[in-house]
This record gives structure tokens, C-alpha cells and sequence, in this order.
């Protein structure tokens, strides 16, 4: 097999990969990766775009981010409850974003809304070699989300 062919049918697999949704993490939330590139100018660090999409009364469950990402969050509809590390619970709108510093802990992040769908885009810089951009935590009573 020619190298060239070798590397059309890699790239092909990894758009295949991006194109399909990532199974539900959440009640009504999938997340769908959008985009993956090394950043050329930072050596060891790449940038890593998720869709996630909240069903009204969707939630993604209590996590932490890995301790290299750095986070950049952007509202593409609807409205998103988040709540991260110590900070005030806020809802964010359509159009508004916000930035979550490398390891935060995110015991909070759902759909506002219990009748319309909310789409975040998740933006992470993070180090090349990193597999898992979240791992998922058990709540802390007082943290819960109030529905």
C-alpha cells in the first residue's frame, strides 16, 4: 500500500471519528467533537472543540477537567447553568462565554431550561498526550443542582 493511500485513509477515520457523536455522558446531554489540532507554535499542546448538547432539562454529571486544560466556553443557544470550583452558579445566554482554569472541578453544568435545548461549545487547550479531558465525581449534597 502507498504511504499516500495509508494517510487518506487515516485522515478518513479520524473525520469519521469526529463526525459521530460521543455517547451521553448526562441525562440529555451528547457531546460531539468538532475539531482536534496540535498547536504548532506550542510543542506538546493541542486545542480540542466539543458540541454539547443539552435536552431541556439536560445535565452533564459532576466533573473534573484534566489538570492541563485550559477551558473556553461559548454559548450557541439557549441558556447553561454552570457552577465551577467555588465561584457563584450562573446562567449564561446565547452568545455569552466564559473560561475555566486547568483542573477545575465543575459540579454543575445543565440545560437552564425544562422546555428548550441549550448547545455549549467547549474549546480545550490541553497537553497533546492527554485521553481523558473529564473524569466524573460523586456530588457533594450542597452542591447539587436544584431542579
Amino acid at each position: 500500500m502507498k504511504m499516500q493511500s495509508i494517510i487518506s485513509a487515516a485522515y478518513a477515520a479520524l473525520a469519521i471519528t469526529m463526525a459521530t457523536p460521543v455517547a451521553a455522558h448526562g441525562v440529555g446531554e451528547t457531546v460531539t467533537p468538532h475539531f482536534q489540532q496540535t498547536i504548532p507554535n506550542i510543542p506538546g499542546k493541542s486545542l480540542i472543540a466539543l458540541v454539547v448538547d443539552y435536552a431541556p432539562g439536560g445535565a452533564s454529571p459532576s466533573h473534573v477537567h484534566t489538570k492541563s486544560a485550559f477551558i473556553f466556553g461559548y454559548v450557541l443557544s439557549g441558556k447553561i447553568e454552570s457552577h465551577v470550583n467555588d465561584g457563584p452558579r450562573r446562567v449564561y445566554r446565547t452568545g455569552e462565554s466564559f473560561y475555566e482554569t486547568p483542573g477545575s472541578r465543575h459540579p454543575v453544568s445543565r440545560n437552564a431550561s425544562k422546555s428548550k435545548p441549550a448547545k455549549l461549545l467547549a474549546v480545550f487547550v490541553v497537553d497533546t498526550d492527554e485521553k481523558e479531558l473529564t473524569t466524573s465525581v460523586e456530588q457533594d449534597p450542597s452542591s447539587r443542582s436544584k431542579r
